[in-house]
């Protein structure tokens, strides 16, 4: 058996319902779980290396107060919350530009407790999970988000920026080619980029997903919500991949379609390697 997990990133308080639906109805109808990576505290002053903001940001609609909290969206908590197959993982804190490089260890386990803080508070269940904006870390946060967190889902891990202690098994992760590795309790999962995404080509996205996960014995498959809301009209195409996406990863009767906390509950009954 093959194992995916889907994860899509930025869920926020500007995400609208029927952007979500419309991407992932065809998931939740085949009984398929979406995992949501969910920002608790949305700064909308993200401005990237080129100059320009976020993109999720171009939803916002001129709204002027610097953060807007998951809560403040109750039309959305309510839609997460009342529909089947959404899981909430905890996506920073208000995915300031690369905030988890700090080395500062006050402020991130502030960020933490207050991402998690939030998200509990609009209603949405704890999360076990958590992934980095940008996948960035230092070696002060990689080490208090473990101490937080069951799994760790990024698209690399860096000696340099690895607490000492986990080097061992981070030697063996490299010697081994594994994707996946465990420090003390805490999974730490990696992707092999994102592969549904508006920068690669719709003609291959799919084989390439494919390929994937045939390598691998479990996959995090990662996109972005708003990648497929670019412009004044949805991207139909990409949006035809995300959805042959989920027609064949259905009807894989040797693939399944796990959620974060799936992996957790099976202790190890799931491979990670």
């Amino acid at each position: 058996m093959r194992y995916v997990i889907l994860r899509d990133d930025d869920t926020n308080a500007f995400t609208s319902v029927e952007h979500l639906e419309r991407l992932y109805r065809p998931f939740l109808d085949r009984g398929l779980p979406v995992n949501l990576a969910t920002i608790p505290n949305v700064s909308t002053e993200v401005i990237c290396p080129d100059g320009k903001r976020e993109g999720f940001l171009r939803f916002a609609n001129g709204k002027t107060q610097t953060h807007r909290a998951i809560g403040d969206n109750p039309a959305l908590v309510r839609y997460l919350k009342e529909s089947s197959g959404y899981h909430i993982i905890q996506h920073g804190y208000d995915h300031g530009y690369h905030e988890f490089e700090s080395g500062n260890q006050e402020d991130i386990s502030r960020r933490l407790r207050e991402g998690a803080r939030l998200l509990t508070e609009a209603g949405l269940p704890r999360s076990r999970t958590f992934v980095a904006p940008y996948d960035r870390f230092s070696r002060v946060s990689l080490q208090e988000t473990a101490r937080h967190f069951d799994v760790i889902s990024s698209g690399w891990f860096e000696l340099g920026r690895l607490p000492y202690g986990w080097w061992p098994e981070y030697s063996l992760k490299k010697a081994f080619r594994r994707p996946h590795w465990k420090v003390g309790a805490t999974r730490l999962l990696t992707h092999p980029g994102c592969l549904l995404s508006y920068h690669r080509p719709c003609s291959s996205m799919l084989d390439e997903i494919k390929k994937a996960v045939a390598g691998r014995k479990l996959t995090v498959l990662v996109t972005h919500w708003w990648e497929y809301f670019r412009g004044n009209h949805p991207d139909d195409a990409f949006i035809e991949v995300l959805h042959q996406t989920a027609a064949w990863l259905a009807s894989q009767p040797e693939i399944k379609v796990i959620a974060f906390d799936d992996l957790i509950e099976s202790q190890s009954s799931i491979s990670v390697v």
